[in-house]
């Protein structure tokens, strides 16, 4: 189980530092947004983006 895991880890980190160092900042940027934009569900729930959506629909 843990060699597993650890052939796991290796693969990801090689695979990570294989990228262009602009790639790799560019992929840290979109998970930046990504993980801002969900803030609000992480906070108050999914109400507040269903609002959104049917306001979005109405317009």
């Amino acid at each position: 189980m843990s060699n597993d895991y650890i052939r796991q880890m290796t693969e990801r980190v090689v695979s990570y530092m294989d990228l262009p160092a602009d790639e790799r900042r560019k992929k840290r940027k979109e998970h930046k947004t990504k993980k801002q934009q969900t803030g609000v569900n992480r906070w108050f729930g999914v109400l507040p983006q269903a609002i959104r959506i049917s306001f979005k629909k109405d317009q």
